[in-house]
């Protein structure tokens, strides 16, 4: 049985970020960007190449200090306790920041110890399993396909039973089969444990289908937030989110 009304109105957001600027070598990629995740939902980030969704997950994971704002997880500041904050986060790197020397065991090992694991979670074994994964265990990183290395960036992100999961572009190179199964696994996840899922990506399908939400990311910029109900209806119509982001594009340009 779920937590009550009132205990989920208490419960801070999986992700606040409040008044982001971020950029590199001084030039601002992210501009003043404000966004919340409650607990149990998935956000779909959307944005042409270049708006900056890749900064603005690398200011969530840790991964690059903001110039100025603010990012919290669970309700802890990334900047004042990251220790403590990244312990709810599990942030799938890009395929190509993997280990390469290291096989995919000893990189499910490693990171298992990191998050003061004894051992794998069952959970990530199962998915394992079903991402037909367990014959690449013993072969290096650097001999994985694309979507080898995207099922092994995918299983060390959601060591340990995160309450916020962080995914870029999470189904490129991946097959049908292993597609369908990680879309269906997350969304189990929101469902039945409230875990959040923030999901940086150009695949329209993957959001009409089990996102619940879409913010649309142009020139560092949040430019529209579609709520769980203009994305459910969104779904009912011909040309879908498709054609609202063409029209908001065309209104920010």
């Amino acid at each position: 049985m779920g937590p009550s009304a009132g205990s989920a109105a208490r419960e801070p957001p999986a992700l606040r970020i409040a008044n982001l600027t971020a950029g590199y070598g001084g030039q601002p990629v992210l501009k003043d960007v404000s966004l919340a995740i409650p607990a149990g939902e998935w956000l779909a980030l959307l944005g042409p190449n270049g708006s900056g969704k890749s900064t603005l997950l690398y200011c969530v994971a840790g991964m690059l200090q903001p110039t100025t704002g603010e990012v919290e997880l669970c309700g802890v500041s990334l900047v004042r306790d990251p220790r403590r904050a990244k312990h709810t986060l599990g942030f799938a790197c890009a395929p190509e920041r993997l280990p390469g020397l290291l096989t995919g065991r000893q990189c499910l090992e490693v990171y298992a110890a990191a998050k003061g694991l004894r051992q794998v979670d069952a959970e990530v074994l199962d998915l394992m399993e079903r991402f037909a994964f367990a014959p690449m265990l013993d072969r290096f990183v650097d001999t994985y396909s694309l979507g080898t290395r995207q099922k092994l960036a995918v299983l060390l992100a959601l060591l340990g039973t995160p309450r916020l999961i962080v995914l870029d572009e999470a189904f490129n190179g991946l097959d049908p089969a292993s597609a369908k199964t990680l879309k269906r696994y997350l969304r189990t996840l929101v469902e039945e444990r409230r875990t959040s899922v923030l999901l940086a990506t150009h695949a329209l399908d993957v959001v009409e289908r089990y996102a619940d939400r879409a913010a649309l990311l142009l020139g560092g910029r949040i430019v529209k937030d579609w709520s769980a109900a203009e994305v459910t209806a969104l779904r009912a119509t011909e040309d879908g989110l498709e054609e609202a982001i063409s029209a908001v594009a065309a209104g920010a340009a």
